[in-house]
């Protein structure tokens, strides 16, 4: 395991997306984008006009310029790596922006729902997160939040180390591991009111990935298909292995081909057994 990033002081209004999860979850979404260019900091980036609500527009100008910042950086360092497979700024904000800001409403109605604790200042984990999805956008709509971004891989790890510091978020942490590894540190294990993951495994896969990682109390969330109760189904032993229930699932509108996508929403209630999660690589090949 290595940490990659470290938490910087916060530099930006806290508490100014804690009430995003009563606003935006009644906006539409956008019907049409376009792009023109501007300029933060001294950097050119491409600012994308939104010609009706969405959730980004929810945020305020600082933090779209952040996110415009990171689409911007996501796309230029594409073409080296592969990082995603969309390529350009406007579906890149439509399916990846979009997508992660979605989960916010319903992380925030389900932990002041059923968790102790002030939503505004959520400990976060992303396992898998890839270039950052949706944990770095979370970071940039909620700056009171500390999000741990998890990665195993050493060159999408670079990036995401660029992209905090290019976008300025003081809140992010790197942190290069596989996620059965981590689950078994002490300084990981147990430690985040929230784990998320998105388009990384199977729903039996992923609790073992995540629920260890999370407190007693608090929330595991997976952003999946329109319709994913037969995964659902199949994962509940697991979840109960790992001292989680599910608590609900919660539609999220989406510009996926279906147009809705599905935030599975589990609650720890127990501690989960010291042999979980496995050895690297035993729970994708033998799901519990």
């Amino acid at each position: 395991m290595m940490l990659i990033g470290r938490w910087r002081q916060p530099c930006c209004n806290a508490s100014f997306l804690c009430s995003l999860g009563n606003f935006v979850e009644h906006l539409p979404l956008p019907t049409s984008l376009s792009v023109r260019p501007t300029r933060i900091q001294g950097k050119s980036v491409s600012a994308v006009v939104i010609r009706s609500s969405s959730y980004f527009e929810a945020l305020n100008s600082r933090q779209q310029d952040q996110i415009r910042l990171y689409v911007d950086t996501l796309l230029q360092w594409n073409q080296k790596m592969n990082l995603t497979a969309v390529t350009s700024v406007d579906e890149v904000m439509e399916r990846h922006v979009e997508d992660s800001l979605a989960l916010i409403p319903p992380i925030n109605h389900s932990y002041s729902s059923n968790c102790s604790g002030s939503v505004d200042s959520l400990s976060v984990v992303d396992v898998g997160t890839g270039p950052g999805l949706p944990g770095l956008i979370l970071a940039a709509a909620c700056p009171g939040w500390k999000v741990t971004l998890m990665e195993s891989m050493k060159k999408r790890c670079d990036f995401l180390e660029h992209a905090v510091d290019i976008t300025g978020l003081s809140n992010v942490q790197v942190v290069r591991g596989r996620a059965e590894n981590l689950g078994q540190d002490v300084s990981f294990r147990e430690e985040f009111d929230v784990a998320v993951a998105r388009a990384v495994a199977e729903m039996r896969i992923l609790v073992e990935y995540c629920l260890p990682l999370v407190r007693v109390g608090g929330l595991f969330v997976a952003a999946k298909g329109h319709n994913p109760e037969e995964e659902v189904k199949s994962a509940e032993r697991s979840m109960q292995l790992m001292g989680g229930s599910l608590l609900q699932l919660h539609p999220v509108k989406s510009h996926s081909p279906h147009g809705q996508r599905t935030a599975i929403i589990c609650l720890k209630g127990r501690h989960t057994p010291k042999k979980y999660p496995r050895e690297p690589g035993t729970p994708a090949k033998s799901p519990v």
